[in-house]
């Protein structure tokens, strides 16, 4: 396998883990280089390319660090180059997970694909190839890879979906020795690796019923035949510098250390890291509870964030765990700022019913009630505008995010009045709710390029904490 490494004095591995096509292999593989990567002792840092929450929950199983969104919508070139250098500090090597095919983006074209990306931060590509029922015309889709791009560097290539080490040979030996120099190795199917999928994705971390013993062990036995150091080498690239990118973010732990309670469990399970790292940033000390369990909010807190998940699995705990919700409900009543995404939405909501036609009562923070419906799907990029003053601030602030859910508000007695929201295919409607001090839509903001949000949040939970002291 060839050295590609670049003719910096000190660079370090880094690559972008891309495919073929969708469902190629890029989570197992990535999963795997990880695994392979931490068990020589490294500081790997991961990325995900894209809004996707799950993947990122397995990457930090493995590599014990915060995995990291980079999605060129939500927080544009600049965002991206500035988010890359800000978590790469101190890392030995950067794997960056991509979503779809190598050069799939936004409507057909390259805008935010795993190529763009790649040429974004000047990265080399490692491409992930389904080979199941393929031999020699391995070779005609890597060769076309190889061509479509001339600006993208494919360092190397890994075999996926292989049927057995005769399967693999045959392959290499049909590949022209250009493209066989790049083949670092293959990972045969196996069930072993196998992570099931279900409404909205992947199962997450927080729920998949295999032990993580057995993930790893899984992992490490499916990459013997993974050349990693002919990786290593392939990939070895000059990273973005952080002093060269503008608006730095400032160091953690700047403010006044208000206590932020995080709920975080596997019914709220999807945030950012950019997010919190925003809301630390701003001031904040996040201190996280479990909704499903922990029957009081944590001492000393002045505001609330309750993210995404899949409340929907667990409306028997949350609906059981009253005093936590009537403790939630309370505090809201007396002025605490609460800030909810999605799932953490749905939780706010008088009852939430599930795909088993059975309701539950939820919090009644909102005067709303949500039903999960199997034939309704919600995927958008969004910008938003905040139509009235809420925890974010005043009317006007501006944001990107997305949504993606399964549920629908059947019946409310106050109107979508928090965002005007327009779609990345240009709808424009009305969504979200701000009822006095708590602001909750369908819609994951991201803050990473836009730190006036936290702040503006951090100040409604001081404000809240002179007038009502916190307990």
């Amino acid at each position: 396998m060839k050295n590609t490494a670049d003719a910096d004095p000190a660079p370090r591995p880094a690559f972008v883990v891309a495919a073929t096509h969708s469902s190629a292999g890029k989570t197992t593989v990535t999963a795997i280089l990880l695994r392979l990567l931490r068990e020589r002792g490294l500081k790997v840092q991961a990325f995900k390319i894209g809004p996707d929450f799950i993947d990122p929950g397995y990457h930090r199983e493995i590599t014990g660090r915060p995995s990291v969104n980079l999605d060129l919508w939500m927080m544009g070139a600049e965002g991206v180059r500035r988010s890359f250098s800000r978590w790469s500090a101190g890392a030995d090597v950067c794997v960056i997970e991509a979503m779809g095919g190598l050069y799939d983006g936004e409507n057909g074209t390259e805008k935010g694909s795993a190529a763009h990306i790649a040429k974004l931060l000047g990265l080399p590509v490692v491409v992930v190839m389904d080979v199941w029922g393929m031999t020699r015309t391995s070779g005609a889709v890597l060769g076309g890879l190889m061509a479509f791009d001339s600006d993208v560097r494919i360092a190397a290539c890994v075999l996926n979906q292989v049927g057995s080490r005769t399967h693999a040979e045959m392959v290499l030996t049909a590949l022209p020795e250009h493209l066989r120099e790049l083949v670092a190795g293959w990972v045969e199917r196996s069930e072993h690796l196998r992570v099931d999928e279900r409404h909205l994705g992947l199962t997450t971390v927080e729920e998949n019923p295999t032990g993580a013993a057995e993930r790893a062990a899984a992992q490490m036995a499916s990459g013997r035949t993974v050349d990693v150091d002919g990786l290593l080498a392939a990939t070895r690239t000059a990273w973005p510098d952080p002093a060269g990118t503008s608006a730095h973010q400032p160091p953690r732990g700047t403010g006044p250390g208000v206590r932020l309670a995080v709920a975080r469990d596997a019914a709220f399970c999807f945030y950012y890291e950019e997010n919190l790292r925003a809301l630390e940033d701003a001031g904040f000390t996040l201190v996280p509870f479990r909704p499903t369990v922990d029957p009081r909010l944590p001492d000393d807190v002045a505001a609330v964030y309750l993210g995404g998940g899949y409340p929907e699995s667990f409306t028997a705990e949350l609906a059981a765990n009253r005093s936590l919700a009537d403790g939630l409900k309370a505090r809201a009543g007396h002025g605490m700022p609460v800030y909810a995404e999605c799932g953490g939405m749905m939780y706010l909501a008088r009852s939430l019913t599930g795909f088993d036609g059975k309701g539950a009562a939820m919090t009644g923070i909102l005067p709303i009630d949500v039903v999960m419906d199997r034939q309704y799907l919600s995927i958008h990029y969004v910008e938003v505008r905040t139509q009235v003053p809420s925890p974010l601030g005043e009317a006007g602030r501006r944001a990107r995010g997305q949504e993606f859910h399964q549920s629908r508000i059947t019946a409310a007695e106050i109107e979508p009045n928090l965002y005007e929201v327009t779609t990345s295919t240009g709808e424009r409607r009305r969504a979200g709710f701000a009822l006095d001090n708590v602001a909750a839509s369908y819609i994951h903001l991201h803050f990473g390029t836009h730190p006036e949000i936290p702040r503006d949040f951090l100040g409604a939970a001081l404000r809240y904490a002179k007038k009502v002291p916190v307990v």
